[in-house]
């Protein structure tokens, strides 16, 4: 599937703060998660080629949101909340990670999991707990190390063969690339696999 009939029609379609305001969708989701600060918007924006996708809202506590956007076609791209905020109050940390998990465990119409991680410091306690919530349910997980453009590419593919063999051990199925919203590194190899995971099923 090329890339104008998968992007071209995306719009913003609901959002959910509690797994009860899911919406009963019938499609197929693929959905984007990451750490504060680890260039998700960015990737999600880069990606679907607009500047501010990922931004339905200027109200404050957007993140504790699933945002969904339909790309037509009962199609969903999902936005998840990011994760690894310092300065949000317990409370709030435990809700998020209950919508988080429960969304990632038991929804039925999620195809695969993107998960976005700074290529400086990939694999962090809690990018592992995020893939061990989802790793049973044997959807496949696929790794974009953002932010590539601020290695030097000797480093940059130390850090890909690092977390691949990592990956690999660890959560079958998985997969990695590079890169960078910043120099649309790696931008059309990730178009070309969710067009995949979206045309599987």
């Amino acid at each position: 599937m090329s890339r104008t009939h998968l992007f071209d029609d995306v719009t913003f379609f609901a959002s959910a703060v509690h797994e009860r305001d899911l919406p009963a969708s019938s499609g197929v989701e693929v959905a984007f998660a990451g750490r504060s600060n680890a260039g998700k918007s960015s990737a999600l924006n880069a990606l679907v080629r607009r500047h501010r996708l990922a931004f339905v809202s200027k109200t404050p506590g957007r993140t504790q949101q699933i945002n969904f956007f339909s790309l037509g076609a009962g199609r969903f791209l999902v936005d998840l909340p990011g994760y690894g905020y310092a300065k949000v109050p317990g409370a709030m940390k435990q809700s998020w990670q209950e919508l988080l998990s429960g969304y990632l465990q038991t929804r039925d119409q999620l195809r695969g999991l993107v998960v976005l991680m700074d290529a400086r410091h990939p694999l962090t306690p809690l990018d592992r707990q995020l893939l061990d919530w989802f790793a049973p349910t044997g959807r496949p997980a696929h790794v974009l190390l953002t932010k590539a453009d601020k290695l030097p590419k000797q480093e940059a593919a130390r850090q890909l063969r690092g977390v691949g063999e990592r990956l690999a051990a660890d959560y079958h199925g998985s997969s990695v690339q590079l890169f960078s919203a910043t120099t649309r590194q790696g931008v059309d190899d990730a178009e070309a696999l969710l067009a995949k995971w979206f045309d599987a099923v």
